[in-house]
């Protein structure tokens, strides 16, 4: 099984950063600010993208594992924890139909959650390269390398989590408590003025202190040659902080899937779906980010909810469907973005 996981896993890998190159060394190898149809499209693309991922977990989601016995479908089901009444009267394929039920919906449940707390992390995005002063032409090129570098910080942090809850389940408990933790302050502070201070933040320190760094941006080139010395620009340094920041926001939403499954590749590929739309996603709010306010608090109700989900299930064993889970998700989104529709913020009064 873990032969087959493997190379699912290197096969998955080597296709998502095939997809990436192309976008950058075809579609966008000259720095250009992204327009609002532009960046529509991409994330059509990525969403199919996705689509095509789900259809193949939908339709041969043994083969990840290479399943050909009812013991190896029984024993993935308790490690994992998918929750399926199995039985061997029914014969191999009809319980393998049930598998491949499970593990589709799972995807589709994480990837929708990751998608949808993307949109906190783009807010913080958009907040930092106003800070930086980061011209336009050069968002896409950033985030490209940005979402590079968190693929590895997730596949990490992803698998250690995994060997944790396998060893541990009680750090499940935790991740559930930090969840509501995190709901409750995103409620309180969804109307607090977020301000970044570039020269205080620990990245920008830390690169200031032990590397040399240009003072001003140099075309869209992360390092540049001064007097015969190698020097970092100011757009390595949002690099780096965007990588920085997406570990703080993976505490969250990586957390968040394994409520839906503890199957590391689930977790893994459902997550790097939707951060691989982040980009395209992000210059679409970018562009309508006023239009709904009420998200973030749909955004706090989502992740205390899934908190509350991940302690009943843990401590009072009282399981929360995935199906009833996703069910719940896109009601929570639906009503913020709707209530955002129906009441649209008024324009703040000039004193």
């Amino acid at each position: 099984m873990f032969t087959h996981e493997l190379s699912f896993f290197i096969l998955f890998l080597v296709l998502v950063l095939a997809m990436l190159f192309i976008d950058l060394g075809v579609f966008h190898r000259k720095s250009h600010e992204v327009s609002l149809k532009e960046a529509s499209i991409w994330t059509v693309v990525w969403v199919l993208f996705a689509a095509g991922i789900y259809l193949f977990i939908r339709l041969d989601g043994e083969a990840i594992r290479g399943i050909t016995t009812f013991n190896q479908l029984q024993e993935l089901n308790r490690i994992h924890g998918h929750g399926l009444t199995l039985n061997p009267v029914w014969g191999l394929q009809p319980n393998i139909a049930l598998y491949r039920h499970a593990l589709s919906l799972e995807f589709l449940t994480g990837y929708l959650i990751e998608y949808a707390l993307s949109v906190d992390n783009i807010f913080v995005m958009i907040l930092l390269f106003l800070s930086f002063s980061v011209p336009k032409a050069y968002y896409h090129r950033v985030l490209f390398w940005g979402i590079l570098g968190a693929i590895v910080m997730r596949f990490l942090f992803i698998y250690v989590t995994a060997s944790l809850i396998q060893q541990f389940e009680w750090v499940l408990w935790i991740f559930g408590a930090l969840l509501v933790f995190s709901g409750i302050k995103m409620y309180v502070e969804r109307n607090k003025e977020e301000q970044i201070e570039v020269s205080k933040h620990p990245i920008v320190r830390f690169a200031s202190k032990h590397f040399k760094v240009v003072s001003s941006f140099v075309g869209d080139n992360f390092f540049v040659k001064q007097q015969g010395k190698w020097m970092m620009t100011p757009l390595l340094l949002v690099v780096l902080v965007i990588e920085f920041t997406d570990v703080i926001f993976a505490v969250d939403s990586v957390p968040a899937i394994f409520s839906v499954t503890k199957d590391p590749f689930i977790v893994f590929s459902s997550n790097i779906c939707a951060i691989l739309g982040l980009r395209s996603l992000f210059f679409v709010v970018s562009h309508v980010m006023n239009l709904f306010h009420y998200l973030k608090v749909g955004l706090a109700v989502l992740l205390t909810f899934i908190g509350v989900k991940m302690l009943l299930d843990g401590i009072f064993h009282l399981p929360i469907s995935t199906s009833v889970s996703l069910l719940a998700i896109v009601a929570i989104l639906g009503v913020s973005i709707i209530a955002s529709v129906i009441f649209p913020q008024q324009p703040k009064l000039e004193s």
